[in-house]
């Protein structure tokens, strides 16, 4: 199985148009059902009810092209198997993100849920020698993988805070792994992350601000875990481990970092970090002064920032390898604490 660039920024473009198609179908279902965010507690943003069945769009674009392009190229049970390895624990994921988006879960059954999901990945990508920077000791490399899973999916429903917040920010973290990936020749990442890409952008449509459409759990969830296992099994086919390990870092340090601020934040106030709150980086911004478009935008600038950095460590690894790696330590170290210096609560 090959494509060609062309046949790659086709894909996005139907996968585009296929949920920017979508979205608006789920939002009259959303509307009809009664399936609104509404903004009854302090931590909403938004002043109106929003629909928030958009996460169904993105699940089944991503899906349709998918198997679609399988289909259409190398429908073998081994591209198959590892195409299915991904999609169907992250619908799994969704119909949890689903329930929780109706009837509400508490966080306990969620993580033993997510960690299950992780750990049926974890001995796919190891029996298939698929991960992109292995330790090559199974255990080491089982628990890594699970933990980033977990830690990933959750911090892309953590991310999920704002007007195309995460659905730009997804976009982008794809559309650089697509890059990384097509460098390398890694055909199934490389299809899969523009086509994960191209539903973000086509979801990002009518998820800007002012949104039309959230995607709940149902979208966050099953975005997080196609993102999760696209980053661990990403081969930067590079000979130091460093700057290898340091890429899917790289590329997911907006959300780790929005993580880490708001999870600190909260035990450090002595609550738990399960609780919602208007602590994450978007809240921080727009209590600076700036209004939802702008903090998307400067999220987004930033999610760009740090891709470009891994795409350029990859290319460059001998001359610029090193070096980026340090810029990239340093601006997000720096954001860190100058977010963290932040009030985390309005005054």
């Amino acid at each position: 199985m090959q494509y060609s660039l062309k046949q790659y920024l086709l894909l996005a473009v139907f996968t585009f148009v296929l949920v920017g198609a979508l979205t608006p179908v789920m939002r009259r279902v959303a509307m009809r059902i009664g399936a609104f965010d509404a903004p009854n507690i302090p931590r909403k943003q938004h002043s109106q009810p929003v629909p928030y069945l958009g996460g169904i769009a993105i699940a089944l674009g991503i899906l349709i092209a998918s198997y679609g392009a399988l289909l259409y190229s190398d429908f073998s049970m081994r591209t198959f198997t590892l195409a299915s390895s991904v999609l169907l624990p992250a619908m799994a994921m969704s119909i949890m993100g689903l329930i929780d988006d109706f009837r509400g879960l508490e966080p306990w059954p969620r993580l033993v849920i997510q960690a299950a999901s992780a750990f049926i990945v974890a001995v796919i990508l190891i029996s298939t020698n698929t991960i992109g920077t292995a330790l090559n000791i199974n255990f080491l490399d089982g628990l890594i993988t699970i933990f980033w899973i977990v830690g990933v999916c959750n911090s892309i429903n953590f991310f999920d805070n704002l007007d195309g917040g995460a659905s730009g920010t997804v976009a982008i973290i794809s559309f650089f792994t697509f890059l990384i990936a097509y460098n390398r020749g890694q055909i199934l990442v490389s299809a899969l992350a523009i086509v994960t890409a191209g539903a973000t952008a086509g979801f990002l449509l009518w998820n800007r601000a002012p949104a039309k459409i959230y995607m709940g759990d149902a979208g966050a969830l099953f975005l997080g875990i196609i993102v999760a296992v696209l980053t661990i099994r990403l081969d930067p086919g590079m000979p130091s481990r460093t700057q290898s390990l340091a890429v899917p870092f790289l590329l997911m340090a907006l959300p780790i970092m929005d993580t880490m601020v708001a999870v600190g934040s909260r035990l450090a106030r002595g609550i738990s970090p399960f609780q919602g709150g208007r602590d994450h980086l978007s809240h921080r911004l727009i209590r600076l002064g700036l209004n939802r478009e702008v903090t998307a935008i400067l999220l987004w600038s930033a999610a760009a920032f740090f891709g470009l950095l891994s795409y350029l460590i990859c290319i460059h690894p001998e001359n610029l390898g090193y070096p980026l790696v340090f810029v990239g330590g340093l601006v997000w170290t720096s954001l860190l604490i100058f977010f963290c210096r932040v009030a985390s609560e309005d005054k």
